[in-house]
């Protein structure tokens, strides 16, 4: 089965400025996050890459588009890895969200929540993972193949594949532009790579 390499998008203003950006459209990478993408782009230079897969919304093909470039090979946009619809939370500030009575759910009980109007974690868990078997049946025992998503679907992903319940998922923390690598087998799939952050400096100014 396929080694996946979940590349979670660089950084954007909502990311820095603590908003909810779910699924809304028009969320680009900022300064930090262009450099973040390139530098990944960098450090996967002459990988045995076999496919780029990514969600279809702009700061994950932002982050894409690098990569791409480097390994000579297309972006596929595919569903499956989008964001998780957070409904009516999107473009929410998180300072005001976390004062609710629903962000205790969010926090201690993510099994048990759903974001009104949107998906629940249970949803998005069975979406991410869902896609990456379909993936999975699609390429060579061994194919190394990259899907660019987002931190809650990788987590969820994470979470599901190595066994650890979902009120637990959020334990795992996936960085902008970190690289998190799967193995899955038949038999079981193994955690190879946690959020490994690629070093890099930003020009001065």
């Amino acid at each position: 089965m396929p080694i996946f390499l979940l590349i979670r998008h660089g950084e954007n203003d909502y990311v820095k400025k603590g908003l909810m950006a779910g699924r809304l459209p028009g969320v680009h990478l900022n300064k930090k996050g262009q450099e973040q993408a390139t530098a990944a782009a960098e450090q996967l230079a002459g990988a045995p890459v076999k496919a780029i897969y990514s969600s279809p919304l702009e700061r994950a093909l932002e982050t894409a588009q690098p990569i791409s470039r480097v390994l000579s090979l297309p972006v596929i946009t595919r569903s499956g890895l989008i964001e998780i619809d957070v409904g009516e939370w999107q473009n929410q500030s998180l300072k005001q969200l976390n004062r609710g009575k629903l962000w205790k759910i969010v926090c201690n009980a993510p099994s048990r929540m759903q974001f009104p109007g949107g998906e629940t974690f249970a949803e998005a868990q069975i979406r991410i993972c869902n896609e990456i078997e379909t993936l999975s049946r699609e390429h060579e025992p061994k194919d190394l193949i990259i899907c660019v998503s987002h931190a809650d679907p990788i987590r969820l992903a994470v979470a599901y594949f190595v066994g650890l319940p979902l009120d637990l998922f959020q334990r795992l923390y996936i960085a902008p532009a970190s690289f998190t690598v799967l193995d899955i087998r038949e038999g079981g799939s193994r955690l190879l790579t946690l959020n490994y952050e690629i070093s890099f400096t930003l020009p001065s100014a």
